[in-house]
């Protein structure tokens, strides 16, 4: 088992998800550099986690949907030990469908920006030799449904990226892992009615992220049930699966 790489670089850095990450790696006595688009309001959570833990905290801005991902790379303190990529977009599969800037916004915070920032930072690790990469994907990326396309194509196509960008690191000493939370209880997804077996908290993800980096694993289901769920909806022929509401 080895221990996370030091400093945690976390992107996205506002959800709840990435809250419940910040507080686990810092339990484990790993600096953090928390990156988000309002950095001014994750002072409060630094601020815990450098009493509480003695971590080293550093606030820094960053929006994932920047054209140029350069500037933020070049102006990080120090390369990382460790990306966490937990920055997406849930959005409205209505109003992505009906306007393109909307449809846009979700393929860009899900897909595009997520790639183009992490290739960046791969580059730098691959020149180092060393790293670790972590993607949160999506389980609704693993086959096209209807209920919410936009998102699913966007999550898929990141997917896809983690896949190919661990096959072309995986002798280059950068190790990166496919996180596939499925429902999580987080702010994105209050008032929704969520089947309990199939949900997890926030704090679930992070540890189960955790285990899986400290493993070496390279693509990791929260709610492990998730795994055989979906083996059983890519088997639907793609006849039958049009007729179903999903």
């Amino acid at each position: 088992m080895t221990q996370p790489l030091s400093p945690v670089l976390i992107i996205g850095a506002g959800s709840d998800i990435a809250r419940a990450l910040a507080r686990a790696y810092a339990a484990r006595g790993c600096a953090l550099i928390l990156a988000a688009r309002d950095p001014a309001a994750l002072a409060t959570l630094a601020s815990d986690l450098e009493i509480r833990h003695r971590a080293a905290v550093t606030l820094v801005a960053c929006d994932v949907t920047a054209a140029d991902p350069e500037p933020f790379v070049t102006s990080l303190p120090v390369l990382p030990g460790t990306v966490v990529m937990v920055a997406g977009l849930l959005g409205d599969q209505a109003e992505s469908a009906a306007d393109a800037a909307v449809a846009e916004r979700v393929m860009a915070t899900n897909y595009n920006g997520p790639a183009r920032l992490l290739l960046s930072l791969a580059r730098r690790m691959e020149a180092r030799g060393s790293g670790a990469i972590i993607g949160i994907s999506s389980v609704a990326g693993e086959r096209g449904r209807g209920s919410n396309f936009i998102y699913g194509s966007a999550k898929a196509g990141f997917t896809a990226f983690l896949s190919g960008l661990r096959n072309h690191l995986a002798r280059k000493g950068v190790h990166v892992l496919t996180v596939k939370p499925g429902f999580v209880a987080t702010r994105m997804t209050e008032g929704m009615e969520l089947p309990p077996r199939l949900t997890a908290r926030p704090e679930q993800v992070a540890e189960a992220i955790l285990r899986a980096q400290e493993k070496g694993r390279d693509v990791v289901y929260v709610k492990p049930l998730w795994r055989m769920i979906m083996a059983i909806i890519r088997a639907v022929p793609e006849g039958v699966f049009k007729k179903l509401s999903l």
